[in-house]
């Protein structure tokens, strides 16, 4: 748990119990920030208590499959959103390397609560210290109110899809590379088209919902704040949020094409395959057909004289060489 008490944008205390934030939010100029990971209820009731929050927003908390929203619970506000990471890569594994974390943030004229719901607490997949530096960094956000602190939060989350993204991209590059290399691996390339494509539509759930969530906070919150700087921000926010959906959505369009275009090449491959196999079956079926017809229990020329097996060596070898050429020459072979 981690707390923070700024007045008139100045820190005048930190990592203080749950128990003093209602006594903080009266004052003038006052702004509380508290963050909580995977808290227990009786860490969320007295949280409720102190801030006054209502028993279905307290329920949300507790819910897992929560999907990304902003809920308005009068002067407040709870916004669900999801963090994304890309895990360590197993090989031969098509297990989805995506890595998610629901953060719901409470936000009120006075305060911002973050309650962070992390799978391994010791390796987050939200990095809450990157918020705390940029809001130290950025003195005169915290002026503005708490609408400035959830667009700090909200900018992290973001540049986190950007990231995630760009490591797909890369990876779909390798997926290309790989797909006309000179000896390419079938069946590991359909792993990874697969384990891509699943990544893809897990992060599409995730990013394409915070769009209508920025838009969301921005009219319910920035508006009322009357500050046109803050509205710029979100408005950015708002376009950084759109190209990452629009990335994403074509990336799926390219591992679609990916998938489609190794089954093609495939039957490509399937189809030399066969016009070898046809072909060589051809030169093989000239000796077998002039063997078997020197073979009949007749006399024919050169029967039981060392010139009939010259001649009969040398018109196979003559008419297979003959097919092989043909044959090379339409790219049979």
């Amino acid at each position: 748990m981690r707390t923070r008490l700024w007045v008139d944008g100045e820190m005048k205390a930190e990592n203080f119990p749950l128990a003093e934030i209602s006594e903080y939010l009266h004052k003038p100029g006052a702004l509380v920030w508290a963050d909580l990971c995977n808290p227990d209820e009786r860490a969320l009731a007295q949280l409720a208590d102190e801030l006054g929050l209502p028993q279905r927003a307290v329920e949300e908390v507790v819910e897992h499959s929560e999907r990304t929203k902003a809920t308005r619970y009068g002067d407040d506000t709870l916004v669900t959103v999801y963090v994304t990471a890309l895990g360590p890569q197993v090989a031969g594994s098509i297990e989805s390397r995506l890595l998610t974390a629901r953060v719901l943030i409470f936000v009120s004229p006075t305060a911002v609560v973050t309650v962070r719901n992390e799978t391994d607490p010791a390796h987050p997949v939200f990095d809450i210290d990157e918020v705390v530096r940029r809001w130290g960094d950025d003195s005169d956000a915290v002026k503005m109110g708490s609408p400035a602190l959830l667009h700090g939060i909200l900018d992290v989350v973001v540049d986190g899809y950007f990231d995630t993204i760009g490591q797909l991209d890369d990876a779909m590059e390798s997926l290309e590379d790989n797909l006309f290399g000179e000896a390419p691996q079938t069946r590991q390339l359909q792993r990874d088209t697969y384990r891509a494509r699943k990544e893809l539509v897990e992060l599409r759930r995730v990013v394409l919902p915070m769009r209508e969530v920025i838009n969301t906070v921005r009219h319910r919150t920035v508006d009322r704040a009357h500050t046109s700087e803050l509205a710029r921000w979100y408005d950015d926010l708002y376009d950084e949020v759109t190209r990452a959906s629009e990335w994403t959505e074509s990336l799926r369009d390219m591992v679609t094409t990916v998938f489609e275009t190794n089954l093609s090449l495939q039957d490509a491959r399937l189809n030399t395959i066969m016009k070898k196999l046809t072909g060589w079956a051809a030169i093989i079926a000239v000796p077998t057909l002039v063997t078997g017809w020197y073979g009949q229990n007749v006399p024919y020329p050169g029967f039981s004289e060392a010139s009939g097996v010259v001649t009969s060596a040398v018109l196979s070898v003559l008419t297979s060489l003959a097919l092989y050429i043909g044959f090379r020459r339409r790219d049979w072979l």
